[in-house]
């Protein structure tokens, strides 16, 4: 079951939902007005809540809500000819846009670490949207951005592994990273994903992918722990992953 409120040991609520913490790049809420967030917060901000590592969200065709991912990080999988396709999904994403033209669609949708969410109702949704552009060209924007963002780290096959892991590394730690806020300049630390989900969403080997993280490791840009990543140097990553292309 899901908490019954945010749990502000772990995500810097007030910040958030007054719009005063830089969303990533591209993501709904970094193309959303502030204007048209506290439009957002004040309809449904009572409702946030946070979900445990390995709980799902009711993305089920009966359920009636879309979700704007406010802390936190999921997987969202589909089956398509009985092949697993999995997306990673992190702060300031919408997660089940597709119930706004088809209310019973679904998508299996896993938090891989406590997941704070903003439930809307799709009704309401489609109405606000009907009724402000801004906020509906923010939405349009933000699954525009979503959909290049995938096919640069998900499609990219001719890459080489290491340059693929190191993509996905980035990415996720630019979606989902924290840092400690004693050391904004410090460490950025990826909680939830394994090596082996990493490896079902680049559809590589296990094995490749530990050995990419391995060399990763030994040029201290990234430290392997259980369901942790910690990326040293974002930048130095970065560089990393324009010189593999």
């Amino acid at each position: 079951m899901a908490s019954p409120s945010p749990d502000t040991q772990v995500f810097n609520t007030i910040e958030v939902l007054h719009g005063r913490q830089p969303m990533p790049r591209g993501s709904f809420l970094d193309h959303l007005p502030a204007a048209k967030w506290a439009l957002f917060v004040a309809i449904w901000g009572s409702d946030a809540r946070t979900y445990l590592k390995g709980e799902e969200l009711p993305l089920r065709p009966k359920d009636t809500n879309m979700y704007i991912v406010l802390g936190g990080c999921v997987v969202q999988e589909r089956f398509p000819f009985g092949t697993k396709i999995a997306r990673f999904r992190g702060v300031g994403q919408v997660l089940g846009e597709a119930k706004l033209i088809e209310p019973r669609s679904s998508v299996r949708t896993v938090c891989l670490a406590t997941t704070w969410v903003l439930p809307c109702d799709t009704r309401r949704v489609n109405l606000l949207l009907a009724q402000d552009h801004e906020a509906e060209r923010a939405l349009l924007r933000s699954l525009e951005d979503r959909n290049r963002s995938d096919e640069r780290i998900y499609a990219t096959t001719n890459r080489s592994p290491l340059a693929r892991v190191s993509a996905l590394l980035h990415h996720l730690a630019t979606i989902a990273g924290t840092r400690d806020p004693a050391d904004p300049s410090g460490p950025t630390t990826i909680v939830g994903p394994r090596q082996r989900d990493l490896a079902e969403a680049l559809l590589l080997g296990q094995s490749t992918v530990e050995s990419a993280v391995a060399t990763l490791r030994q040029k201290q840009l990234v430290d392997s722990r259980y369901r942790q990543f910690v990326v040293s140097d974002l930048a130095a990553l970065r560089a990393l992953v324009t010189s593999q292309s």
